[in-house]
């Protein structure tokens, strides 16, 4: 079980998840695992329609240091798209049309406020665990949702090197979301 499934699940305020590699618990990483219906390719309600897997197109991904398109999932009722870059990291872009930026703030109170080119995003990480995690989420246009980035070092070191990872990819998405 990845680090990143309980941390996506935590930001998304959500019982179950599926990873993308057949794995779900509830947020208290704990309980029964159980899979998610499968992926839809557009928010559902609110303020963002987009297609996650879209985001990112071939000379992004490559920027992004994927080698591969990803793969349409769900996370939390969310569309989602999960990237595996094998040996080195996993990726997941979720779009999320039910919670806005104070309250991914809520659910992770130790959340740094940063700006992802003119919008206002959240930076997630334990840097002292130094576990290889880390979580950008990024307001949308005016505050209708957001969109999480979630980076999963495949050693589970390095969070710096993970929240730089996380914060490319918001780069390179920032300008579909405004």
């Amino acid at each position: 079980m990845t680090v990143l499934t309980v941390l996506t699940a935590l930001i998304a305020g959500c019982d179950t998840l599926d990873s993308g590699l057949g794995m779900s618990v509830n947020a208290g990483g704990t309980g029964p695992a159980r899979s998610v219906p499968g992926a839809s390719t557009g928010a559902t309600g609110g303020g963002i329609d987009v297609d996650p897997c879209a985001l990112l197109g071939a000379g992004d991904r490559s920027s992004a240091g994927l080698t591969s398109p990803g793969e349409h999932i769900t996370v939390a009722g969310s569309p989602a798209c999960d990237y595996v870059q094998p040996g080195s990291f996993g990726l997941t872009v979720t779009v999320d049309s039910r919670t806005d930026l104070e309250e991914v703030r809520d659910r992770a109170p130790g959340a740094e406020a940063v700006r992802v080119g003119s919008a206002h995003a959240l930076l997630v990480a334990d840097r002292d665990a130094d576990d290889g995690v880390c979580s950008v989420s990024v307001s949308v246009g005016s505050g209708d949702g957001t969109v999480h980035i979630d980076v999963t070092n495949a050693d589970f070191h390095d969070t710096t090197l993970a929240c730089t990872r996380a914060t490319t990819v918001a780069e390179l998405i920032e300008p579909e979301l405004t």
